[in-house]
């Protein structure tokens, strides 16, 4: 395992046993809204602290960005953190959520960790390594056309802006499909989508923390990611398709006539 990954496995860990800690006590957790459907717990905050302690101790000059606490100064490698993807669904007891590491060199991806630590489920990639779940190569699927797929995707829940475009797409991507998922954990998704679970992806109005390491799995199980131009803009437009190559190519071209022109970018 690469040096940087290892590190990057150690903070995910250390912030997965956080938050199972506290799973048995959401009764007494301190809730505050950062904004309309937003939520974060003390558990957000102590898992993210745990993730950039271990960060800091193996590499004190690296950058950091995390949902939570911001931009953390360096330089060279910058660090992508979801300390708790799908936290209104850990705050309801709904197990699906996970942790998100990602590393980026010179604004592209290097290093990827996404935790599952209520299965125990740790996928990793390296940039040119391929991906594995729980040190098992995965790939993404192989189903060819969208009738046999099944897609995920996001209500855009935080921004109602989004919301009539999404419809859109969702109305003509649905009826084609095998069927749908919105589990409400961007970051599991897109691991799921990495491990053939399922076969394509979708979503508006993304963070950067919540797709940066899935992106890599992804690429690096064979699979595709985009912006809704189909480029590599993702990070800063938060619009992603995600899938394998087929499926991909499939949500693309289903999709872009229902964008409006400011959304085709």
């Amino acid at each position: 395992m690469h040096p940087m990954l290892n590190t990057a496995v150690k903070a995910a860990r250390s912030a997965g046993k956080i938050i199972m800690r506290h799973s048995h006590e959401l009764d007494r957790l301190t809730i505050e809204t950062k904004g309309r459907n937003d939520f974060v717990s003390q558990v957000d905050h102590r898992a993210e602290a745990a993730i950039i302690d271990v960060i800091r101790r193996t590499y004190p000059d690296h950058a950091i960005l995390a949902e939570e606490s911001g931009r953390h100064a360096g330089h060279e490698f910058e660090w992508i953190i979801d300390p708790l993807d799908g936290t209104t669904n850990y705050l309801h007891g709904y197990p699906q959520y996970a942790v998100s590491v990602a590393v980026y060199y010179q604004g592209k991806p290097y290093q990827a960790v996404v935790f599952d630590p209520m299965r125990d489920e740790l996928f990793t990639a390296s940039r040119g390594a391929g991906a594995q779940l729980n040190d098992r190569r995965i790939r993404v699927s192989v189903v060819g056309h969208l009738d046999g797929a099944l897609l995920a995707t996001g209500f855009p829940f935080k921004s109602m802006a989004y919301l009539e475009p999404w419809i859109e797409t969702f109305r003509v991507l649905l009826p084609r499909t095998s069927g749908v998922r919105r589990a409400g954990s961007a970051a599991l998704d897109l691991a799921h989508v990495a491990s053939g679970r399922l076969d394509g992806f979708w979503e508006f109005g993304l963070k950067p923390w919540d797709m940066a390491a899935g992106c890599l799995l992804i690429e690096e199980a064979g699979g595709r990611v985009g912006d809704f131009a189909g480029l590599g803009n993702y990070l800063d437009s938060g619009n992603l398709v995600a899938g394998n190559p087929r499926i991909y190519q499939e949500i693309q071209r289903l999709i872009e006539p229902c964008l409006p022109a400011e959304l085709r970018c």
